[in-house]
């Protein structure tokens, strides 16, 4: 089992997360967790490589792909770098998280093999405010699920960067390159695999950190775009980068 998590600029969180997951997932379930650095200018390579994480440049894994363009980008890199047969992704920017959290989010794909992708629900404040985080969720990913793609409107956090994934699943799917990978990746395997081989798990309350209005908005529009090309409109599919399906390069390779 792989935590493969994508950093960028986290040195002030990164370390801590590290540390709290070989502090609480010492019995065996974890084989490995995986910094990706994204193009960090602070000291977040330092700060997990202290911690006890194996730090790897995201622009040198699968360099003859060039630099890394985004978070899909680095997600679809994490398959290359790491060994495990299960991956579990986390936000570098957490400042809270479960004891238990990463034996929570891959229960299930132990206990069903029918499962192919868990999603970390869990509750968000803003400005103290209870529920009134997840902005880009609340106002773009959830109304968009619920016109158009109802099968999976039950989710709670569709766009939850706490997640684990079976590799084969992962490998047999095309990667958004930008933060459209996370919707986009949910509706290939409900796709594939069908909605009920998705599931969530419940983490209690994690505080991230909050980005502005005009962050959001690139949000927003990258998880629009990777929904409406799923949905039949070929002019947003022409404006959409994708990273091969990792099954196909090792084929290629063999």
């Amino acid at each position: 089992m792989s935590v493969c998590i994508p950093a960028r600029d986290e040195e002030a969180t990164v370390g801590a997360l590290v540390r709290h997951l070989r502090a609480h997932e010492g019995t065996g379930l974890v084989d490995e967790v995986i910094i990706l650095d994204h193009g960090s200018t602070d000291g977040t390579a330092e700060a997990a490589r202290d911690a006890g994480a194996r730090v790897i440049d995201a622009d040198l894994a699968a360099r003859s792909w060039g630099p890394a363009q985004g978070k899909g980008d680095v997600l679809w890199r994490s398959l290359i770098v790491s060994q495990g047969d299960i991956i579990v992704w986390l936000d570098a920017d957490l400042q809270s998280f479960p004891d238990d959290g990463v034996a929570r989010l891959v229960r299930p794909l132990l206990d069903d093999e029918r499962i192919v992708l868990v999603k970390g629900a869990f509750s968000r404040s803003l400005h103290g405010q209870a529920g009134e985080g997840g902005r880009v969720t609340e106002l773009a990913a959830k109304p968009a699920l619920r016109l158009l793609a109802p099968e999976l409107a039950w989710m709670r956090q569709p766009l939850s960067g706490q997640c684990a994934i079976r590799r084969r699943a992962a490998e047999d799917v095309v990667f958004e390159i930008d933060y459209g990978v996370e919707i986009g990746l949910l509706l290939d395997l409900a796709y594939e695999h069908g909605a009920g081989a998705i599931c969530e798990v419940d983490l209690g309350p994690l505080d991230h950190r909050h980005q502005s209005l005009a962050a959001l908005s690139r949000q927003a529009e990258q998880v629009l775009r990777a929904l409406l090309s799923r949905r039949g409109h070929r002019d947003l599919e022409a404006r959409t980068i994708g990273r091969p399906p990792v099954s196909s390069l090792r084929l290629a390779a063999a």
